[in-house]
């Protein structure tokens, strides 16, 4: 991107560091649009945003403008998940089926809510073909992976459920409430918080949203990685990515149906009105970080989770290789947590990060809220360079 771009907004003193991190994203680091948002004890420390929503029209990205945010979603359905046991209408150790009876066909019924949100179920993809209209509707394919017997024992390893996820927990949420995820989430989460972050864009919203952009892949990346153990293991990965047989290219892309992340794909208007808890969620850096900050702390009056369900919900469920991703991933009881594959800002950070870049998380230990948003899909083999920069000088500024 042009040296030029517009970084818009503030960022508090002691965090211009961010600031600089921010736009240098632009400068080198390949962003086009996009928004970095910082809460620090319900404070707003970092709130900015540049670059172009739309290159195609040329349209700016303004303080408001929202994009779709992939498997950062996954952060607010778990935020959700874990309010909605807080207020007693969900047990995460109760049989899945206890909510949802048809469930426990297949020898699922000893699956348990907490193993949804720890990729555990062994319910990465569905067994039977289902098209993309099946899966915009979103019923058949909770049908499908209620019907089917798991790909592996359900509690004995972990594998990333990248689109189940939101399935899933959807049906599941419906079933204990009597209400949709997006419904539920928009009144105990977003309401109270005034966010901008929507599963299931609603028709009649008035949201400027970025369309997303594909990634490109550099070709000279594989031969730049020097460590032969981490080549073999990206080598591994793009023949699974270039493999439609494989678990890993199957779950991306629920058996071809739905490719993910493609931005012809989910630009589809109908991507963006589907309630799909795993990785629709339409929204920007601010909301992300607000939403993040009410579960560390007080945001305007406003806390979302009590800090004896934080420390549950961030307790390490499985860490170890990944059946799906082939690498070793660590989670809490729905969020990702700090560590050489996923770095945040440390051993005290939970939450999720989005294919192609998008991240939102919170910090115990620095009462941190932090959400980055943008258009621009990343390709990079070896983490996500822009968040990376954003959190190393988030990191300094905090001291």
């Amino acid at each position: 991107m042009a040296a030029e771009v517009s970084v818009n907004g503030h960022v508090a003193p002691g965090f211009e560091a961010v600031r600089q991190a921010f736009e240098d994203n632009f400068r080198v680091r390949g962003d086009v649009g996009a928004s970095v948002a910082v809460q620090v004890d319900g404070d707003v420390v970092v709130d900015l945003w540049g670059g172009l929503a739309d290159p195609a029209t040329g349209r700016a990205w303004g303080r408001d403008t929202t994009t779709l945010v992939y498997s950062a979603t996954k952060g607010a359905t778990a935020i959700l998940v874990h309010a909605l046991a807080e207020a007693g209408v969900l047990d995460l150790d109760a049989p899945v089926a206890d909510y949802w009876p048809e469930f426990a066909a297949g020898g699922k019924g000893s699956v348990t809510v907490r193993m949804l949100l720890t990729h555990q179920a062994g319910l990465p993809v569905p067994t039977v073909g289902l098209t993309r209209e099946d899966l915009f509707a979103g019923s058949p394919v909770a049908a499908a992976l209620a019907a089917q017997q798991p790909l592996w024992e359900p509690g004995t390893a972990h594998g990333y459920h990248a689109l189940t996820f939101g399935w899933l927990l959807g049906e599941l949420v419906a079933r204990a409430t009597g209400r949709s995820l997006g419904a539920e989430f928009a009144e105990r989460i977003a309401g109270p918080l005034k966010l901008d972050l929507w599963v299931g864009l609603p028709a009649d919203a008035d949201v400027d949203t970025a369309p997303l952009l594909d990634g490109i892949p550099d070709p000279a990346a594989l031969d730049a990685i020097e460590d032969p153990q981490v080549r073999a293991l990206v080598t591994q990965v793009v023949s699974a990515m270039m493999d439609p047989t494989s678990l890993f290219a199957r779950v991306l892309s629920t058996n071809g149906a739905m490719p993910t992340p493609d931005a012809d794909t989910w630009n589809d208007p109908r991507a963006l009105a589907m309630e799909q808890p795993a990785a629709n969620g339409v929204t920007n850096a601010r909301s992300l970080a607000r939403m993040y900050a009410a579960t560390v702390g007080e945001v305007d009056g406003v806390r979302l989770l009590s800090p004896a369900t934080v420390e549950a919900a961030r307790a390490e469920q499985v860490f170890d290789v990944d059946r799906v991703l082939m690498s070793p991933s660590r989670f809490g009881s729905g969020f990702m947590l700090h560590h050489a594959g996923m770095p945040l800002l440390g051993e005290s950070s939970f939450g999720h990060q989005g294919a192609g870049g998008a991240l939102g998380f919170a910090d115990v230990e620095h009462r941190v809220g932090f959400g980055y948003a943008q258009n621009q899909l990343g390709a990079s083999l070896m983490g996500e360079p822009r968040t990376a920069a954003l959190i190393d000088a988030l990191r300094a500024s905090l001291g």
